[in-house]
C-alpha cells in the first residue's frame, strides 16, 4: 500500500532502528536539530471525484519553530516561532495576514507536528498512541469531542532515522487528508529569520 498525507511532516526509520518503545524512539530523534522537506498534500472527500492536491515545503527547527509553506495551488505560509502562529496568504504581489479563528486550531496542529519531529508521538494526553508493525504509529482521540473532529491519525515512519514518510488524518472513513514527504534534509543550517518573516 502506498502512503501519502494534512496537514500535518517528517521523521522516521524502521521501528527496529528507531526502537520498539517510546523511549527508544525519542532517543533516536534526540539529535534532530532541523528538518527540511517537500510535501504533497491530498484531501479526499466523498463529494469529490478527485482529491484536492496541494504542494509545498516544510521547515522545522528545534525546539518549536516551524514553517509550513504551500506553493500551489494557493501560495500561503504558516509560521510558528516560540509557540506563536501566523498565517499569510500571497496573491500576486500582495500579502494578507490571516487573523481568523482558524489559527487557534492550526496552532494545535503545528504544535503536534513539532512534538513528532522530536519523536514525542506519545506526548499529547488527548491521544492514545499505538505502535504497529510496518513502522506505523496510530493516534486515537481519547475524548468523544475530539473524535468528532479527528477519528484517528496514522503516521508512516520512513526507513531513514528521524524521518516521517507520510501522515494520514481521518475525519471519518470517507474524508481524510494524506501528506507525503520527500527530499528530506536533516540538520542543515536554517536561518531563524525563515520562521519570523516571509523572506
Amino acid at each position: 500500500m502506498k502512503w501519502k498525507y494534512p496537514i500535518i511532516l517528517t521523521l522516521s526509520l524502521c521501528l527496529i532502528s528507531w526502537g520498539d518503545t517510546w523511549d527508544q524512539i525519542r532517543k533516536t530523534a534526540k539529535d534532530i536539530a532541523s528538518i527540511e522537506a517537500e510535501f504533497v498534500q491530498k484531501k479526499h472527500m466523498a463529494i469529490l471525484a478527485k482529491p484536492l492536491v496541494s504542494k509545498g515545503t516544510l521547515y522545522f527547527q528545534a525546539p518549536r519553530s516551524l514553517r509550513w509553506e504551500y506553493t500551489s495551488p494557493v501560495n500561503s505560509i504558516l509560521l510558528m516561532h516560540d509557540g506563536t502562529v501566523t498565517r499569510y496568504i500571497k496573491k500576486g504581489d500582495s500579502v494578507t495576514k490571516d487573523s481568523s479563528a482558524r489559527l487557534q486550531s492550526m496552532q494545535i496542529v503545528l504544535q503536534e507536528i513539532t512534538m513528532w519531529m522530536k519523536g514525542n508521538f506519545d506526548a499529547n494526553p488527548a491521544f492514545k498512541p499505538e505502535l504497529r508493525p510496518g513502522r506505523i504509529i496510530v493516534l486515537t482521540p481519547k475524548e468523544q469531542s475530539m473524535a468528532a473532529i479527528i477519528q484517528r491519525i496514522e503516521l508512516k515512519l520512513s526507513p531513514r532515522p528521524g524521518v516521517i514518510q507520510a501522515v494520514r488524518i481521518y475525519e471519518n472513513e470517507k474524508s481524510y487528508t494524506v501528506i507525503d514527504f520527500t527530499n528530506v534534509k536533516m540538520n542543515a543550517k536554517i536561518p531563524d529569520s525563515l520562521f519570523k518573516s516571509l523572506q
